[in-house]
């Protein structure tokens, strides 16, 4: 029987510490209700805390990205005038080229014609007003003695004014110059094509006589009227003439 009653006893401690756990546990629940500090909740804070930093933080850094991004006041002006004068140094920097590579040429034409002016000074040739003058010291027919200055990258003679004519005379003596009417009787024509405008011929000139004079020569002692027209076989002096201003 006394069993019994211990059992009994130890019934209603059970109970009371199962009372206990309750009460021990809703005062814990009423703690955290409450706001009491539960383990981990520091951490929570912390983290919380970092996000918001952090995304501060971001902000922060797109202003600041923006801000170095954005073009300064006036960029945009002095970006266009720095297009302005590049493009302007570029026309200048092309219009030197361009002078440069004339400026060369002319100096290697330069070149050829102080070479050429050397060549024909050498070779007798006598310069005046523009071109060099070649008086040969034999005698052929027409037609070889322009073949002769034409090898020698000239022809006879073309004489275009009255100082030109005058510079011829001052040689007096018989030479071919290069005037014919051989294409057409009566149309009389230099040597490069060209119609003949100006003329010196002697008196009664030219004539034809005898049917065949096709060629011109100089004669007499009359700068302004020593032209005669000739048979073009018949041999006689000639004179070259190769144009080259220096």
């Amino acid at each position: 029987m006394a069993v019994y009653e211990n059992e009994s006893e130890i019934t209603v401690e059970m109970m009371n510490l199962s009372d206990a756990s309750a009460r021990t546990a809703a005062s814990k629940s009423l703690r955290d209700e409450d706001g009491t500090t539960v383990p981990g909740g520091k951490l929570l804070r912390c983290v919380a805390v970092s996000f918001c930093l952090l995304c501060v933080l971001q902000v922060a850094l797109n202003i600041s990205l923006r801000l170095a991004l954005s073009p300064p006041p006036g960029i945009d002006a002095n970006i266009k005038n720095l297009t302005e004068e590049r493009d302007e140094l570029r026309s200048i920097n092309l219009r030197i080229e361009e002078s440069y590579k004339t400026l060369t040429e002319e100096r290697d034409e330069l070149k050829r014609e102080l070479s050429n002016f050397d060549h024909y000074l050498n070779q007798g040739w006598v310069y005046f007003s523009g071109s060099f003058y070649y008086i040969s010291s034999i005698e052929k027919t027409w037609q070889d003695s322009r073949d002769d200055c034409v090898q020698s990258g000239a022809d006879l003679v073309i004489i275009n004014n009255e100082e030109e004519q005058n510079f011829i005379g001052q040689y007096q003596q018989i030479m071919w110059i290069g005037l014919t009417d051989r294409e057409t009787e009566g149309v009389w024509k230099w040597v490069d094509g060209t119609l003949l405008t100006t003329s010196f011929w002697r008196s009664e000139e030219p004539n034809n006589n005898g049917g065949n004079e096709d060629c011109v020569e100089t004669n007499d002692n009359d700068h302004l009227k020593m032209w005669n027209d000739a048979s073009c076989e018949t041999k006689k002096f000639w004179i070259c003439e190769n144009k080259m201003a220096v």
